[in-house]
């Protein structure tokens, strides 16, 4: 099936996505590398709200022209690097939707069941497409202490895709399907 959804997902949007499903989104998303998931977790309180928006594995490209940001390069990072954080930070932020690339293991998987939230694989390699569904950046936090790529970007998107569910809140996964 292919969905397009508007960024925040409802608990029932995102329980009717199945592995393999495309899916497009309108809204606002947030880059969370490292970095970003480690200060986010260590904080009592961060500038913005993830359970509003949907999680980018990005370290992006950017460039300030007139004293707007905007974004030259958004490709996926490698989203197994974030599985030593990710189901606490669903626990703790209730991201209905990851956007990733490469897949995460079975922590991860037991939290997008409890917490209920998909996985969803964006093609690596396609920076240039992914920017161009930016319409704004919103806002940067952690760029002084961490660096452009570390940084957590806030994206004003439209039909930011084609995204595949990768992993859904059924307990199902595409990379398990795929070693079977």
């Amino acid at each position: 099936m292919e969905y397009h959804f508007n960024i925040p997902l409802s608990v029932d949007e995102v329980k009717k996505l199945k592995v393999g499903d495309i899916l497009y989104v309108t809204g606002t998303i947030f880059t969370a590398r490292d970095e970003a998931h480690h200060k986010m977790l260590e904080s009592k309180k961060i500038p913005f709200d993830p359970s509003k928006m949907a999680l980018f594995h990005c370290g992006p490209l950017m460039k300030k022209v007139n004293s707007k940001w905007q974004v030259v390069s958004a490709g996926p990072t490698t989203s197994s690097r974030m599985e030593i954080f990710e189901d606490r930070f669903l626990d703790k932020f209730h991201t209905r939707l990851i956007i990733g690339k490469g897949g995460m293991g079975e922590r991860t998987k037991k939290a997008l069941h409890k917490d209920i939230c998909v996985y969803t694989s964006y093609t690596g390699g396609a920076g240039a497409l992914a920017a161009d569904k930016v319409e704004e950046v919103l806002g940067v936090y952690y760029l002084e202490e961490f660096g452009m790529p570390e940084a957590a970007w806030i994206f004003k998107v439209k039909d930011f895709g084609p995204l595949v569910v990768a992993m859904d809140s059924h307990n199902n996964s595409i990379y398990e399907n795929i070693t079977k």
